[in-house]
């Protein structure tokens, strides 16, 4: 058979398993193969890599800025290509733009901004992921508790329509503010419900799953914890299987140890999935940015208010995968599916996000092993 590229010398990550010893072979109209690299073809165009692992584009749901530009500050089709080349350039080929609490007005103005990016084909725009106004001040983390308040009969109708005219809206709610018919209905209109920044028991989470919330956000952070007598949301998303968890692994947000913890209470099918929660900061070299107004100090890995609120996350997807295997002693097949196959897994419409199609990357590790090193890989037609 003639391919019209062959990729050898690195293991190949299809998003699901780790292909050892294998050749990635494409052929004319742009289909991948995986074979063991002795069969591949010894003519024919080739790539061929010192080691490291060929995979799918990253996948990250949960996305605030990048590029030195805010979506809280700017809801623009030219804000979002920034935002989302700077992601790129880190390796992240889907990704959905973050509004953080803020007015009916800006969230309103950030869908509209979505659409317009996606029909005018802005690469790795997947939709949008509102992560508040409708909250617990009490878990409010870095969001401006003025903005925080009851989800109301406008809002839904404001997120059903956002969810008729973008493939994929993801909500971040605490049932305090929000309620299971809510729930429900968002759930029925396509919307991915996701719980966090939240003081809610595990009775009162497990009844907001059942009305049709399927995943959480920042898992840890921002939300109640599991203790002896009150599991907690932490809890309540540990005890069920059928629950995805977006996870910081940056070794701030969330010590390692718990990681593994999580990740032995959730191990199939695999439901705990990693995110950046990045920032303006995100492929970029600035020192600090505004947040509702607030000023953010970017230092030493860690984003923060004045008061040392821990402010969205500085981590890359390469980076995380570092901590995930070097601290949290996941396998790096399983930490790559955390960032591509899993997230992909949750959104309503995928396309090829995840996947090999969706485009790939080769992922090299440094000398301290920390996968570290993220490049876009030559494609035949693509």
């Amino acid at each position: 058979m003639t391919f019209a590229l062959i990729h050898k010398g690195a293991d190949i990550h299809d998003g699901q398993k780790l292909h050892h010893r294998s050749a990635l072979c494409e052929d004319a109209a742009g289909q991948f193969t995986i074979i063991p690299d002795a069969d591949a073809p010894a003519d024919g165009p080739t790539i061929t890599y010192q080691g490291g692992i060929i995979a799918p584009r990253f996948v990250d749901l949960q996305v605030n800025g990048g590029g030195g530009v805010m979506f809280n500050d700017d809801q623009s089709v030219a804000a979002l290509r920034v935002i989302a080349d700077a992601h790129a350039s880190l390796g992240t080929g889907a990704i959905l733009p973050t509004l953080i609490t803020d007015t009916p007005a800006r969230t309103r103005a950030a869908i509209d901004a979505t659409e317009a990016a996606i029909a005018a084909g802005v690469d790795g725009i997947a939709g949008i992921h509102l992560e508040g106004p409708h909250l617990s001040v009490a878990r409010k983390g870095a969001h401006d508790p003025s903005l925080i308040r009851p989800m109301t009969d406008d809002d839904l109708v404001t997120l059903t329509d956002a969810a008729s005219r973008l493939p994929n809206v993801m909500v971040t709610v605490a049932p305090e503010n929000v309620t299971n018919a809510q729930i429900r209905a968002m759930a029925q209109a396509g919307i991915i419900v996701s719980l966090g920044h939240t003081d809610a028991d595990y009775e009162t989470c497990i009844a907001a799953f059942d009305a049709g919330a399927t995943c959480v956000t920042h898992l840890f952070n921002a939300m109640s914890q599991l203790t002896n007598r009150q599991p907690g949301l932490v809890g309540a998303v540990l005890d069920r299987a059928d629950i995805y968890a977006g996870l910081i692994a940056d070794g701030i947000h969330v010590d390692p140890a718990s990681i593994r913890i999580a990740v032995a209470a959730k191990p199939m099918p695999n439901r705990i999935f990693l995110v950046t929660d990045a920032m303006a900061t995100a492929g970029s070299a600035i020192s600090g940015f505004s947040l509702n107004g607030r000023q953010v100090a970017r230092a030493n890995g860690r984003l923060t208010l004045k008061d040392g609120t821990l402010a969205g996350a500085d981590v890359s997807m390469s980076q995380a995968l570092g901590v995930m295997t070097k601290a949290a002693n996941d396998s790096i097949e399983q930490a790559i599916s955390r960032a591509t196959s899993t997230p992909a897994s949750l959104l309503r419409s995928r396309g090829k996000a995840g996947t090999l199609d969706g485009g790939l990357i080769y992922i090299s590790a440094g000398t301290n092993g920390n996968w570290s090193s993220i490049s876009r890989v030559t494609s035949a037609i693509r």
